[in-house]
Order: structure tokens, then sequence, then C-alpha cells
């Protein structure tokens, strides 16, 4: 299978007053290397929310939530490419991007920032979207482990 998709859910489950019904995945890895993640906000990958009203706590979750869904993938957080931060308010600028600069020192994405009226919930004031690629050696690996457990479950 070329796309490997994680966390599955349906928006009807997630968003029960939006009479919404989409299929979609927190993650998904295709063509072995590239790795999409689901726009991250300040709730916890249980659906709690973290932070009602402080930027950085959310920013905070947020990220943890990129390392943890990103490591699920067989990436890392080194393997960001590209980065595309939402805020609700200019004021928020800073905490989001202190958080996320601390989380992503030294790896080097490529980052578009943009301020918003708001989003998909009315606590969320923050969003980051995450791209990464996955080095070809360790994508090679990962392909080997899922071959490998396919013919095991069969």
């Amino acid at each position: 299978m070329s796309h490997h998709r994680l966390r599955k859910f349906n928006t009807k489950d997630t968003y029960p007053e939006q009479r919404l019904d989409n299929d979609l995945a927190m993650s998904v890895r295709a063509r072995g290397s590239l790795v999409f993640l689901r726009g991250q906000v300040g709730q916890d990958l249980e659906g709690r929310m973290v932070g009602i009203g402080d930027p950085a706590a959310q920013a905070e979750q947020a990220m943890k939530n990129v390392k943890t869904l990103l490591e699920e993938q067989g990436a890392r957080l080194e393997d960001i490419c590209k980065v595309t931060i939402y805020i609700t308010d200019r004021a928020y600028r800073e905490p989001v991007y202190r958080v996320v600069g601390r989380w992503l020192n030294g790896v080097f994405p490529v980052s578009t920032g943009l301020i918003v009226q708001g989003l998909a919930r009315p606590e969320w004031v923050m969003e980051i979207d995450v791209w990464a690629v996955i080095p070809a050696e360790r994508a090679i690996e990962l392909a080997a482990d899922g071959s490998r457990n396919r013919r095991k479950s069969q």
C-alpha cells in the first residue's frame, strides 16, 4: 500500500455539533517517506482540551502531538521540512513561536505564519500543520519492516 494512514476518524464523532461526515486521519505516510500531519492544536490526542486561553500551553500540547504522530509513522522531529502556524491574534505570535522554536531547535524547516479570524473550535488559538520527509535509508527500513509485518499477519 502506498499510503499508511494512522488514527483514522470521522468528523461526525469529533465534531458532533457540526453535522459533518468526513473520513480523515491524523497522519498519512505516502510513498514511504512523505509524512503529512493533521493540523495540531491545544488538544491532546485523546481529545481533551489543554491550555484554554494560553497560547504557549496550546503550542506545547500541539508539539507533543506532532512528535507522537511523527514517531508513529517512523519519522522524527528533525525530519520536518515545512510548518505552517496559524494564530488567532497577533499577540500570540511570540509565545507560540517560542514554544515551537524550542521543539524545532536545530531543525531549520521552512515556515509560514498566518493570522486567522478563527479555528474550528473557539477555544483553539493556534494550530500547526507539519510536513516531514523521512530520509531514504530509514524509509527503506520502514518498508522492509512493513513487508515483514504483513507476511506475519497472513
